[in-house]
């Protein structure tokens, strides 16, 4: 790549250039095996992201979807992440991390491996953060997430179909959250 496209990207992703105008967009698709994918970006340009959208889903074996056919099947919540390791100066346990979490108004809470991700209403992220900071527990980060209602299980072929897609968008200078129904 040219040494100028990449000055002339770096330029508009930092304000410099005059008439850019960021915006977000989401476009919603099916992946392989039927697997709901919700795409969250950033873009100067719909037009041109839309078309590298449409040919990563259709090299990989996904589909763009009409607006509202896939985003039912998310919902929309706040999540905390607390990594279990970085709490050893408070020294809490999985179980006291989950009674904070659940005493501080969490929806749902969910391990994943040594991580607790710990779900609220959108509009209580803020208010659940603050009172688990209160008991001195370190959050490693929180973030708005399109959460699957219900999760599909995929054979190893297509989940690894997925796993190209994901990765093939994920490498889209637009891309910024990628989210799917599926259980890895």
């Amino acid at each position: 790549m040219p040494a100028e496209n990449i000055e002339r990207a770096i330029k508009r992703g930092t304000g410099e250039l005059a008439g850019v105008k960021l915006e977000p967009v989401l476009f919603e698709a099916y992946g392989p095996g039927g697997a709901a994918i919700i795409i969250e970006g950033i873009t100067d340009n719909k037009n041109r992201t839309l078309g590298e959208i449409k040919q990563i889903l259709s090299e990989y074996g996904g589909k763009l979807a009409n607006e509202g056919s896939v985003k039912w099947l998310f919902k929309r919540k706040g999540c905390l992440t607390i990594d279990l390791e970085n709490q050893t100066a408070s020294g809490k346990t999985k179980e006291e991390l989950e009674l904070i979490a659940i005493e501080a108004g969490a929806n749902d809470i969910y391990w994943q491996d040594k991580f607790l991700d710990v779900y609220t209403e959108p509009e209580e992220l803020e208010k659940v953060k603050r009172k688990i900071e209160e008991k001195d527990i370190k959050i490693d980060s929180a973030t708005l997430d399109w959460v699957p209602k219900e999760k599909i299980l995929l054979n190893e072929e297509k989940k690894s179909e997925c796993q190209k897609l994901f990765e093939a968008l994920d490498e889209n200078d637009s891309v910024q959250e990628i989210y799917s129904n599926l259980k890895l």
